[in-house]
């Protein structure tokens, strides 16, 4: 009986061991892979101008945003050309899942305009899931792999497309020069909201933005896709809070509501740590 059981505890040491393993050579590709990914994002960052912005390049926009552009301070700042910037929260797929700790980096450039996203979410100890999102050269793509091995999604297409410039659009609050390209356009709806048409390589977004009369975003509503429900919804993002990050006044924490016809469905809560503009390697 004793050999029985030291035979099992050998195999199971053995099991968990051949386990590490691949886990580790898991991460270290997936990590690999990334970092490619990252590095010919920013080698196609184009405009090397370090111009400053100036009132003559806000006048055209709807009073709303200029509002805006003056609160965070982005008058006589230089325009950001490239970004990298570090986020932690809590993340869950379902209303009753427990929520999850989850952090990540992510990188953008404004011309073009692309972003690639990855974190790591903690379910469970020592229970990993990694997460990268990626939209590049009007191709958006979500890739989802359980400890580093096995694929859970891998959605691309024109929905995804779609949904990844939306959130470029979204998240463009953390590096709000790029308001000023002319792949942005702009129509004012009212004294406190304006609506923004994002298009790129023949991909178009747009969402209403919606601003206090202190001059804050307050809110992100757009159509975007759910892959989830395979299907359309109204998606916002209301902000919390304000903070000041290298001379720039940016929403440092929010949440992600999807609006779904069971009810409103909060899934991400999150909070901005560490920014870096235009030198993000």
């Amino acid at each position: 009986m004793a050999g029985i059981v030291e035979i099992v505890l050998i195999i199971l040491t053995i099991g968990i061991a051949l386990i590490a393993l691949f886990t580790s050579i898991g991460n270290m590709t997936f990590k690999q892979k990334v970092k490619k990914e990252v590095k010919e994002i920013l080698m196609k960052s184009r405009g090397a101008s370090r111009d400053l912005v100036i009132e003559e390049d806000i006048k055209e926009l709807p009073e709303p945003v200029q509002r805006y552009l003056r609160y965070i301070q982005i008058i006589g700042k230089e325009k950001i050309r490239t970004v990298r910037l570090k986020q932690k929260g809590f993340f869950r797929q379902k209303e009753n899942q427990k929520w999850m700790p989850f952090k990540a980096e992510q990188y953008y450039t404004t011309n073009p305009p692309a972003s690639i996203w990855f974190g790591k979410i903690n379910p469970l100890p020592f229970f990993s899931i990694k997460a990268r999102d990626m939209y590049f050269e009007g191709k958006g793509n979500m890739l989802i792999k359980l400890q580093s091995l096995f694929t859970i999604a891998d959605a691309k297409g024109k929905e995804m497309d779609e949904a990844t410039l939306v959130r470029f659009l979204n998240e463009s609050f953390w590096f709000p020069t790029v308001y000023l390209n002319n792949y942005i356009r702009w129509e004012t709806i009212d004294a406190n909201s304006a609506k923004a048409i994002i298009t790129d390589q023949g991909v178009s977004a747009s969402a209403i933005l919606y601003f206090n009369e202190k001059g804050e975003m307050i809110n992100f509503v757009a159509e975007r896709f759910i892959t989830t429900e395979k299907q359309y919804a109204k998606w916002s993002t209301p902000i919390k809070r304000y903070k000041e990050l290298n001379g720039i006044r940016i929403p440092t924490e929010g949440e992600g509501i999807w609006h779904l016809s069971s009810g409103d469905f909060s899934y991400i809560r999150l909070e901005i740590t560490e920014v870096e503009y235009n030198h993000p390697l």
